[in-house]
């Protein structure tokens, strides 16, 4: 009896399926019991920190770092840009590309959020 052997293509296909909707869950932050959220890299300049803070806060609402607000303390750059950061990354779909901020931004799979500054979380 002969055996029926798939096309090579439908066999990668179906692998490349499983594997990437695997790799791009976990970027994304999917894993099971796990987060994502985009905070700035601790060795970010102070130059690179406020560019994004300023690139961040023209597509998203900010409201919550300025005077007042729930993540206004401490007054840390980089507490400030890694909020705006989230909000950005949080918004346009939680892709790993919209947290790179040029290098300087960096995925946790751990909550960020701090006393009553709470990083916004979207599934």
């Amino acid at each position: 009896m002969a055996t029926v052997t798939p096309p090579r293509f439908l066999t990668f296909l179906f692998f490349f399926l499983v594997i990437s909707d695997g790799i791009l869950g976990y970027a994304k932050g999917q894993a099971p019991g796990q987060g994502a959220w985009c905070v700035a890299k601790p060795s970010a300049s102070d130059e690179e920190l406020q560019n994004n803070i300023n690139y961040a806060c023209t597509y998203v609402d900010c409201k919550m770092i300025r005077p007042g607000g729930s993540c206004y303390e401490p007054q840390k750059l980089v507490n400030k840009a890694s909020v705006a950061m989230n909000l950005y990354y949080q918004t346009n779909g939680r892709n790993y590309w919209n947290c790179d901020f040029k290098a300087s931004g960096i995925i946790a799979v751990t909550d960020p959020s701090y006393g009553g500054c709470k990083y916004e979380y979207k599934q």
